[in-house]
C-alpha cells in the first residue's frame, strides 16, 4: 500500500473580482436539463429495508459485464495567474474580518468567494451555486439547540474560528483551500456535466482526452451500473472515541484503507485541526488529498467539498455510484443526524460525517446506501441503543439528512 503522500507545498498569488450572481455555467438549456432532472428525480420518504450483514468483505469490486467503461478522473491543473490574482483578491478581503461587528457581519466576511474557470468556490462551503447573501444568511442562523454534538464544525463553531485566527494564520488557512480549490476545477466541470447534463466549457475534450472518452453531448457516460457494489473492508470502521470525534473517526477509517496502516483518531484530530467545537469537511476532504492515493487519475482524481443543495435524488444517487463504482473511492457523507433520518438513534444530534462506501440498488424495493457509522451512542451512554459501524440503510433519507445539513455538501 502507497505509504502517506508528503504535504505538498503552498505557491505564492495575488487579486481580482467577484459578484454575487450565480455561476456562469447556469445558462438556459442547464437550467432546463435540471428541472427535467427534478421531475424525474422526486422522491418520497420510504421506510427502510431490513437490516443486512455486510456480505463479502473483500476491498476489489469487479465491474458489471454490462458497464461500458467509465471515463477516468481529471487530473490535478495547474494555478494561472487569472486563478492566482483571484486568490488573492479573495484574501484581500480578509481584512473586513477584523473589523467585523456581530454575528451577521462576522458571517458575510467569513463567507468570501472565487470565481474559477466559470465555477464558484466559497470558503467553508465548496463548489457551490448559491450566493454569497445565501450562504452567509445560512451561517448566520443559530444552530438548533438541544441536540447532541457528535463532531462537525456547525455553524457557531466556524463563526468561532473565524474570530479566533490571528490575521497571518486565517491568509495561510484559506490561500491553502483556495488554491486545492482552484487546482480542481476540470474535476468540477465534469462532474456537473456527468450527473446533472451541464455542458462541458470550450476545450475541455482537448485537455482532457482521457476523462471526455465515451461523455455524449447530454452529459453522463452510457454506463449501466450492477444492483449492488462496494468498497473497503469493515475492519478499518471504528467507533469515535469522542463525542466530537466524528471526523477523526471517517479520516481514519478513509486513510487506514488506503495507507494499509492504521493510525490512531488522536493522530487524525491533530492533522486535522479538529477540536472541542468538531471537524471541518474542508480539513477533512484536504487530509484525504495530502495522506492519501484516492485523488490520484486512478482513482477520483482531487477530492472537492461540493453543495449537492442543487441535485435531485437521482442525481446525488449516480453520484454516490459513480464515487464507489467507477472511482473506487469513499465518500465523506456530511449529513445532519435526526431520528426521522437515522432509526438507530436514541436522540436527535448535530451535523456529522460517516464514510460512504457503498450501494444496492434494490430492484423492486428502496434503493440503500452503505457507509461506516462513526457515532455509537452506547459509548458515551450506556442506556441507550449500541449502533453498528456497517450500515446499509434508505438512500433517500441519507440524502435528505445530506439537504438538511446548513451546509448541504459532500467530499468527494
Amino acid at each position: 500500500m502507497p505509504a502517506p503522500r508528503l504535504l505538498r507545498r503552498s505557491v505564492a498569488h495575488r487579486i481580482a473580482t467577484e459578484d454575487g450572481s450565480r455561476p456562469l455555467w447556469r445558462h438556459p438549456a442547464a437550467i432546463a436539463l435540471a428541472a427535467l432532472a427534478l421531475v424525474l428525480g422526486t422522491g418520497r420518504l420510504l421506510p427502510d429495508a431490513p437490516q443486512e450483514p455486510d456480505r463479502d468483505d473483500r476491498g476489489a469490486i469487479a465491474p458489471a459485464a454490462t458497464s461500458a467503461a467509465a471515463p477516468r478522473a481529471v487530473a490535478r491543473g495547474g494555478l494561472t495567474p487569472a486563478m492566482q490574482a483571484e486568490i488573492d483578491r479573495v484574501l484581500a478581503e480578509g481584512a473586513a474580518l477584523d473589523r467585523a461587528q456581530g454575528r451577521a457581519a462576522l458571517a458575510r466576511s467569513s463567507v468570501r468567494c472565487a470565481v474559477f474557470e466559470g465555477q464558484r468556490y466559497c470558503l467553508g462551503f465548496g463548489w457551490t451555486d448559491q450566493s454569497r447573501e445565501d450562504l452567509a444568511a445560512r451561517l448566520a442562523s443559530r444552530p438548533p439547540r438541544q441536540r447532541e454534538r457528535t463532531g462537525d464544525l456547525d455553524a457557531r463553531g466556524m463563526l468561532a474560528r473565524a474570530e479566533r485566527r490571528t490575521p497571518a494564520a486565517r491568509t495561510e488557512a484559506e490561500r491553502a483551500e483556495l488554491e486545492m480549490a482552484a487546482r480542481s476545477v476540470d474535476k468540477v466541470w465534469l462532474l456537473r456535466h456527468e450527473i446533472q447534463g451541464v455542458p462541458l466549457p470550450d476545450g475541455f475534450s482537448e485537455r482532457h482526452p482521457e476523462a471526455a472518452a465515451g461523455l455524449d453531448a447530454r452529459g453522463g457516460f452510457g454506463a449501466s451500473y450492477p444492483t449492488r457494489s462496494k468498497i473497503l473492508t469493515s475492519t478499518v470502521a471504528r467507533a469515535q472515541r469522542r463525542t466530537w470525534w466524528c471526523g477523526p473517526a471517517t479520516m481514519q477509517a478513509i486513510g487506514w484503507s488506503a495507507q494499509g496502516e492504521r493510525r490512531t483518531q488522536s493522530y487524525w484530530a491533530r492533522r486535522l485541526g479538529t477540536t472541542t467545537a468538531g471537524t471541518a469537511i474542508t480539513d477533512i476532504v484536504r487530509q484525504v488529498n495530502e495522506t492519501t492515493d484516492y485523488d490520484d487519475e486512478s482513482h477520483a482524481g482531487p477530492y472537492v467539498v461540493l453543495d449537492i443543495g442543487d441535485f435531485t435524488f437521482k442525481q446525488w444517487y449516480r453520484l454516490m455510484m459513480r464515487h464507489v463504482h467507477d472511482y473506487r473511492a469513499p465518500v465523506v457523507l456530511h449529513p445532519v443526524l435526526l431520528k426521522q433520518y437515522y432509526p438507530y438513534l436514541d436522540d436527535d444530534a448535530s451535523g456529522h460525517f460517516q464514510v460512504g462506501r457503498g450501494f444496492d440498488q434494490d430492484p423492486g424495493g428502496n434503493r440503500r446506501i452503505g457507509y461506516f457509522e462513526p457515532w455509537d451512542q452506547s459509548r458515551f451512554d450506556p442506556s441507550e441503543p449500541a449502533i453498528g459501524r456497517v450500515q446499509w440503510r434508505n438512500a433517500y433519507r441519507s440524502y435528505r439528512a445530506n439537504l438538511d445539513h446548513f451546509q448541504h455538501n459532500v467530499g468527494v
